[in-house]
């Protein structure tokens, strides 16, 4: 029966790791990838999600509530699992090991993030366009800590993809394993990417 349990928990928290908060994050690094283009077509884009219509309840049961549910479940799971050397090997242990790190910088990074651009946004009447960010990101402090932080949050995204299609039964044969192996290697270049050179533009402005 805590077996069972265990294992329910597990799919929950791969669920909501992929839907609703993966693909949140996806789509986050693609609006403000838009900075790339210019300022003016970052703010077009900031501004178009800041205005759609229940945006803070969007954001309330979509995002922050996930978040804090996942967060909460994957300690739990960190405290109750333990590395399955038999079955995935001393490379599988060692991305186990990986995401429960990237996991605690994750939730780091969303905290002091959403501090950083939604609650003092709110307290200050400032609005989340590109002079704030970049005001943010060519601290060169800030600037790393968001490059460091975007890479442990995609690797994160990634592996958790993978773990996933073999919690709910996508992957369950070597052979597909190793196909989402590759397909989230792939995930994990492209959307870092995309991260990283939206924190270049804004710090280097490059």
């Amino acid at each position: 029966m805590v077996d069972r349990r265990q294992y329910n928990y597990r799919r929950l928290h791969s669920l909501l790791g992929v839907v609703p908060i993966g693909l949140f994050v996806v789509q986050h690094l693609i609006i403000n990838h838009f900075a790339v283009y210019g300022e003016e077509s970052f703010n077009k884009a900031a501004n178009f999600m800041g205005s759609l219509p229940f945006v803070l309840a969007l954001e309330t049961f979509v995002i922050y509530l996930p978040i804090l549910f996942h967060a909460i479940l994957g300690v739990y799971i960190v405290f109750v699992a333990k590395n399955n050397t038999k079955r995935y090997g001393f490379f599988r242990n060692w991305l186990f090991l990986l995401q429960r790190v990237t996991g605690i910088i994750t939730l780091i990074f969303i905290a002091w993030h959403v501090w950083q651009t939604r609650l003092q946004v709110a307290i200050s009447g400032a609005e989340v366009n590109y002079q704030m960010m970049e005001d943010i990101l060519t601290n060169p402090f800030f600037f790393w800590f968001y490059i460091i932080s975007i890479i442990a949050v995609v690797f994160h995204l990634a592996n958790g993809l993978w773990g996933f299609c073999v919690s709910w039964g996508i992957a369950q044969s070597p052979r597909s394993q190793k196909i989402v192996t590759y397909v989230t290697v792939v995930v994990f270049f492209v959307v870092s990417y995309i991260g990283i050179r939206t924190i270049i533009q804004f710090g280097l402005g490059v």
